[in-house]
């Protein structure tokens, strides 16, 4: 068996790239040293603690395609596109070591020149007479016998889209998450138009071979090309679900307000791990009642539009004469939750 282990993906969807992230990493042996290569396209991927709804425009993800994709290790919420290419390296312990990760990455840069740094606690950055600038982050995660160190690689990222996706509406939210540091980023396409995803794989794959003194040939992943993999659906099953990526959401409060022709309504929710934990309106409407069966409702459903509309449909047939303004409750919440 060889000593290293270097796998690409062709697949673009991300709940597959990290399901294949985690699979290899559950099944590789200690004694191998792995480096993972794959890009997602459209995908705002948040750490294992954070709040999406704290981190994301949910609204514009929504309209946009954009997934969502939480991993398995710490850090902030960063946005993909085909012009980020991101890498996994992994190994068993003792010789898992994120410093020699960092060397290879850096000196795979280098070969491409560009002549990155190590900044902060987890960033790659160009320094120049204008400043520093970001080019990639990484975050990382260990077992007791083994871990992985993984991150992100600007080449050439729409990053008006990232701005525009990592930054959240003006929501009346409190979280008691870690809301990401905000950085100053650039694209390596602004240092040299010439670099690409496939110049980066085959850079990073000589000094992965060159610190290891190995050469092996690359598996190549995708959808229809598999490695034996134990668990694989499973685990992409967990990496795909509404339960993970938002369910996995740490504790945090929303408070709405609004009025209608027919009466202000302000409306507290508290959220626990996606659902709504508990739920209190206030009005000033002439009949209530309709309101405060719907608040009652809320509780321990999923925070999502999909619940908003179920439970408005179930009091609708209630209260037909209150139709309309049920209606505008229901526009109102779901423009707001989305």
């Amino acid at each position: 068996m060889a000593s290293i282990r270097l796998l690409i993906s062709e697949s673009f969807d991300p709940w597959f790239n990290l399901a294949v992230e985690e699979a290899i990493f559950r099944q590789m042996s200690v004694k191998q040293r792995v480096m993972f290569l794959w890009r997602n396209n459209d995908t705002v991927v948040i750490g294992r603690a954070q709040n999406p709804w704290r981190e994301c425009n949910t609204r514009k993800m929504v309209q946009d395609g954009v997934k969502l994709a939480r991993r398995r290790s710490g850090g902030g919420a960063v946005f993909h596109d085909l012009g980020n290419s991101c890498f996994t390296f992994m190994a068993g312990k003792p010789a898992y070591n994120k410093t020699v990760s960092t060397q290879i990455i850096i000196a795979g840069l280098a070969e491409l020149g560009v002549i990155a740094q190590v900044a902060g606690r987890n960033d790659l950055v160009i320094r120049s007479a204008h400043g520093e600038h970001k080019i990639s982050g990484s975050a990382y995660f260990e077992t007791h016998d083994r871990g992985f160190h993984h991150g992100t690689l600007l080449i050439n990222t729409d990053l008006n889209r990232l701005a525009s996706y990592l930054n959240p509406d003006p929501k009346k939210l409190i979280s008691k998450g870690i809301a990401s540091v905000r950085s100053r980023v650039m694209s390596l396409a602004e240092i040299d138009a010439g670099i690409t995803h496939q110049k980066v794989c085959n850079a990073f794959a000589n000094n992965f071979f060159n610190y290891y003194g190995e050469v092996v040939k690359a598996e190549i992943i995708s959808p229809t090309n598999m490695p034996d993999l134990p668990g694989f659906i499973d685990i992409y099953a967990k990496q795909s679900s509404w339960e993970w990526n938002f369910g996995q959401a740490p504790t945090f409060s929303h408070i709405l307000d609004t009025r209608f022709v027919w009466g202000g309504v302000e409306l507290y929710f508290d959220i626990d791990k996606g659902k709504i934990s508990a739920s209190k309106i206030y009005t000033d409407s002439l009949d209530p009642s309709p309101l405060e069966l719907f608040s009652q409702k809320l509780i321990g459903k999923r925070y999502q539009p999909a619940t908003i509309k179920e439970i408005i449909a179930e009091i609708q047939v209630q209260y037909p004469d209150l139709n309309q303004q049920l209606i505008q409750l229901e526009n109102w919440l779901v423009n707001e939750i989305t």
